[in-house]
């Protein structure tokens, strides 16, 4: 690799985390690496990907709670892949903003007491954000870091999308609306204002759907309305988190169950959405499989797909009404991408807004999947949350 100045991306998720390498100039470039530490393997190895070779380094310092440790050799590694070029700053996804964040901003010492002061809004993200920035720090204390956060792009959302219909103080505490899943549905927004111009200024609807999983209504790439509110639980059932809840619920367990708030918050995070409905597993893909089978267990299975898909498309039409219209669906993220089976399953509900899916083109997981250009667009485009952060570094860091 030739010299020159490099940008390392750090993206945490609950399992894992993910970190690239981009050019720091130009912009634009892909990745020139991209890694992964995934904590459900032992030993913890880092998953190195580039255009020519895939490698696997075992970490040798470091567990999962030793993100120190962990930071320390995979800076050491990422040096190394770098060869004659120099890692000159890193870029971290943050979960949670708050009101206090609209856009990413450069770590300093205030910054990082600012975002750690927004644990309680997300106590099960924020933490492994704030250590993955302080275990930097402590390694590299010469690399300016900046953080990006999921909650920014929804800034943009009117006073009653955002709001809930709570005391008046609870919402100056900071109980509101903030939708999550922002650096995707920026690059998403960003991605078709390159293949698509026309649909990218139009009222589109994009589905976000992971493990975590979330749909966002846009107008000319600015974000009207969301599925995900306060927390991430909130909106579509997703792999083990339940999506929108009555409040009753969670009183019921509290009341009548004599759940404690720690076992109630483990059951609605981790056993809830499709492996809750189904009793078999979160993963769409297993759940697919076991669908086309006899029995009880494949009953419970397309019961679990039935719910997901029918509430993707419950929330679409939830979300053309906040645009006034629907121009364009876009299906991003590891099932959108990848399970044509799921975006059938959730347009077969819509076809009464003008959605009407190629099928011959889904299963090919085109980019276009839609059967005429006079009704809705659907199109399926890959997301790059680490590419959204190597871009929104620039500006704090002052790169042009």
């Amino acid at each position: 690799m030739a010299g020159s100045d490099l940008v390392l991306t750090v993206n945490p998720g609950s399992s894992t985390i993910k970190f690239a390498g981009f050019s720091a100039r130009p912009s634009g470039a892909p990745a020139l690496f991209r890694a992964k530490i995934d904590f459900a393997r032992q030993p913890l190895q880092l998953d190195v990907n580039s255009a020519k070779e895939h490698e696997a380094h075992t970490v040798q310092r470091g567990s999962p709670d030793d993100l120190a440790g962990i930071m320390a050799e995979v800076l050491d590694i990422c040096a190394q892949l770098a060869g004659e070029s120099r890692i000159t700053a890193v870029g971290h996804r943050v979960v949670h903003g708050g009101n206090r964040f609209a856009g990413p901003v450069r770590v300093t010492s205030d910054t990082l007491a600012q975002i750690e002061a927004l644990v309680p809004l997300a106590p099960l993200h924020q933490p492994q954000s704030v250590a993955l920035i302080k275990a930097t720090a402590s390694t590299r204390p010469d690399l300016p870091q900046v953080a990006c956060f999921d909650t920014a792009f929804h800034h943009t959302q009117r006073p009653e999308v955002r709001r809930l219909a709570i005391p008046r103080q609870l919402y100056e505490e900071g109980v509101q609306r903030y939708g999550f899943h922002g650096l995707s549905y920026a690059y998403i927004a960003h991605r078709l204002r390159e293949v698509a111009p026309e649909i990218a200024k139009g009222r589109v609807v994009v589905a976000h759907l992971g493990s975590g999983a979330s749909l966002c209504g846009m107008k000319d790439g600015v974000s009207i309305d969301t599925t995900m509110g306060f927390s991430t639980l909130d909106g579509i059932p997703m792999s083990t988190r339940c999506g929108a809840l009555d409040p009753g619920v969670i009183l019921y367990l509290l009341q009548q169950r004599g759940c404690s708030p720690a076992q109630a918050e483990e059951m609605l995070y981790h056993h809830c959405g499709l492996l809750g409905v189904s009793g078999i597993s979160g993963d769409t893909r297993l759940l697919i499989e076991k669908a086309r089978e006899h029995g009880g267990e494949a009953e419970r299975a397309r019961e679990a797909l039935d719910l997901f898909c029918f509430h993707i498309a419950r929330q679409t039409a939830a979300l053309a009404n906040s645009l006034g219209g629907l121009d364009a669906l876009v299906f991003t993220a590891g099932i959108g991408e990848n399970q044509p089976e799921i975006r059938a399953l959730a347009c077969r509900h819509l076809g009464w807004l003008g959605v009407k899916i190629d099928e011959a083109a889904n299963r090919q997981n085109a980019m276009r999947i839609d059967t005429t250009r006079k009704g809705v667009a659907i199109l399926v485009l890959p997301t790059d949350e680490e590419w959204m952060i190597a871009e929104e570094i620039r500006g704090p860091l002052g790169w042009h």
